[in-house]
């Protein structure tokens, strides 16, 4: 049963009930109250933690259930598949139609999702929108074929069971010969894990935004500035943060302060290790299944080509690092020659690191490389393209002159509640798409490349919103804050292409643009100013050929995971490059991807940082 506007808000309404109370309710029974525990946890099984199980075949059973861990030396329960953390690797071959029976031994409702495959809808498994969840002590039978191939995973898509622990690998073999030559492979799946009730994290997000960010600036980070600006200068620039009520550290909200960084489910002192023969190529899948934290990798004396994005094949990238968000995936091949190799990665905020080794035998480790040091926001992060120098540190902060012109624009307000604004054309006179996000026959050069010209939606003034960019930048080219000209060769957006190019040849027939929104202190998230609960679906055309701009107004990276169907990134000059399931924006940032609305159903539409989609940068898509 799908959940309607009034009950989400209803749910809404409790939750932050709960938030007010929160101080004042001891954690235990907090806890308690969000999960419905009834078992101690010394009650429960330790969950089987490391490289997981494959399981390849038709039909497969898997049972979600609680399990213990401890990562920190204090006993925590996890929810788990099959009693193991990852899940059971999955392994099947592209044109199969499988069979996966789901039971439920929780005591709450759950589901899962197979992230990144192209199923019907009601296969899907987001609770109130593709099927109504999995109740305790049920089985759900979800059954597909697999129409693609490559390195994709599966998570719950229920409350916050994907923190506790619930996600796992999918392999899917090509039918035809793989393009891909090596030797060898493994799968690395990064992942954050907290001993701390997700609930109570929003708890404590809702009532101090930056509670997790141990780097904000100090004094003698003052006194510093005062060295290279002077005093006027460096007041200035506390002044300027000050204005926008943010920090210039704020690089994740959830941070090493609580997380305990995984790979493949264990603690970094566990050192994960996978083993190679000298002179083999080794394919390494990389799956970033973690609720919240961008990871950038690499491997220290090792050039990786990557050779898949999101399950798709690309002409190889010889690079030294990578930087992947919540529901992104890389395959990369390396060729160790030494006898050992540390797996690096560190959290974009630099707070803490998942680490494994590529050895020629188990026990031995190679150097860990010093974190990088934390670097602040820059001016392109806050500003897009905006010339700093020129406007005086205050891009569209806050109410500014353009706002005005924003009634003279119904039109963006009548599509504000449709998860996006009207088409807005760089050609002077050209006005068109009136009314709703429906088929439009405008296949014309106005559409050869994505629009630039900058509105914000009526609904983007809210208490939502606390910042608004008015010049973003669109370049593809950037690997982002923390990674910029670090000496390493950092894959960016631009340097993907897929191989066998788009999947349609068709230009867009009409464009929506999407801004990304939120207000840190409030800790809410939104699209268009808008949270879920408030919103309608965004609505497309079965068979139409789909523009989506995605402006990021916010100072994080979000990573947007469209269900159902491919998004398929191109440049600012409208020139295909890479197909993704999940497309992460950058601060400030605009960028466009064309969509081909062929799956018929009820999908949605959301950032895969689990804190974000929980309080409101979510969409119901309707393909009809």
């Amino acid at each position: 049963m799908a959940l309607t506007r009034r009950q989400f808000l209803q749910a809404g309404a409790a939750s932050s009930l709960t938030v007010a109370l929160a101080p004042w309710m001891p954690t235990q029974a907090a806890s308690a109250h969000a999960h419905g525990h009834s078992r101690r946890v010394s009650e429960i099984d330790w969950a089987k933690l490391g490289t997981p199980p494959e399981i390849k075949g038709h039909n497969i059973d898997l049972v979600v259930d609680e399990t213990r861990v401890n990562y920190t030396g204090r006993d925590r329960r996890a929810i788990t598949i099959n009693g193991s953390l990852p899940a059971p690797t999955l392994r099947w071959q592209e044109g199969e139609t499988v069979t996966i029976r789901v039971t439920n031994r929780l005591n709450v409702d759950t589901s899962i999702h197979w992230h990144g495959l192209i199923l019907p809808f009601d296969m899907d498994g987001v609770p109130g929108v593709s099927f109504d969840g999995i109740k305790p002590g049920e089985t759900f039978t979800y059954s597909f074929t697999l129409e693609q191939s490559g390195t994709y995973w599966y998570h719950s898509h229920s409350g916050m069971q994907e923190q506790q622990g619930m996600y796992g690998a999918i392999i899917i073999d090509p039918i035809e010969a793989d393009p891909v030559a090596y030797d060898r492979e493994q799968i690395v799946l990064l992942s954050d894990w907290t001993d701390e009730d997700p609930h109570r994290i929003i708890e404590k997000l809702k009532i101090k935004g930056h509670y997790y960010n141990r780097n904000e600036p100090t004094v003698l980070d003052f006194w510093r500035d005062v060295r290279e600006l002077g005093f006027r200068g460096a007041m200035q620039k506390r002044q300027m943060w000050q204005q926008m009520r943010m920090s210039p550290t704020d690089l994740a909200d959830i941070t090493g302060y609580t997380y305990t960084f995984l790979t493949n489910g264990l603690h970094p002192d566990h050192n994960w290790t996978t083993l190679f023969k000298p002179g083999e190529k080794v394919r390494l899948r990389y799956i970033n299944a973690s609720a919240a934290t961008y990871f950038d990798v690499r491997i220290p004396g090792l050039v990786m080509s990557v050779v898949q994005a999101d399950g798709q094949n690309v002409q190889p990238v010889a690079v030294d690092e990578f930087r992947f968000g919540p529901g992104e995936t890389y395959d990369v091949i390396v060729e160790p020659k030494q006898q050992a190799y540390t797996l690096f990665a560190q959290s974009i905020d630099r707070s803490g690191v998942s680490r494994g080794t590529l050895a020629v035998r188990e026990g031995l480790t190679a150097p860990v490389p010093e974190m990088d040091k934390v670097e602040w926001l820059a001016d392109k992060d806050m500003m897009g393209a905006m010339d700093h120098s020129a406007h005086a540190g205050h891009a569209g902060h806050g109410d500014h002159a353009d706002h005005a012109d924003h009634s003279a624009h119904p039109t963006d307000d009548a599509h504000a509640g449709h998860g996006g604004q009207a088409m807005q054309h760089d050609h002077p006179g050209h006005h068109a798409h009136h009314g709703h996000h429906g088929h439009h026959a405008m296949a014309d050069d106005s559409l050869a490349k994505p629009s630039t010209r900058v509105h914000h939606a009526r609904t983007a003034y809210g208490a939502s919103v606390d910042m608004r960019v008015d010049t973003p930048r669109t370049n593809l080219d950037d690997p982002g804050m923390g990674l910029r000209n670090n000496g390493r060769r950092v894959l960016t957006y631009a340097d993907l292409k897929t191989l066998d190019g788009p999947l349609d040849p068709r230009g867009p027939e009409r464009e929506i643009v999407l801004h990304l929104t939120g207000n840190m202190h409030r800790y809410t998230w939104s699209i268009d100013g808008l949270e879920y609960g408030k919103s309608e679906p965004i609505h497309f055309a079965f068979g139409e050929r789909i523009r989506v701009i995605m402006h990021n107004d916010t100072m994080m990276t979000h990573p947007m995971h469209l269900h159902g169907m491919w998004s398929e990134l191109e440049s600012p000059e409208g020139e295909f490059l890479v197909r993704k399931h999940t497309v992460s924006v950058q601060p400030a940032q605009r960028i466009s991807f064309l969509v081909t609305a062929d799956a018929l159903g009820r999908w949605v539409w959301h950032c895969h940082i689990m804190y974000h989609m929980d309080t409101g940068m979510f969409r119901e898509v309707v393909v009809s």
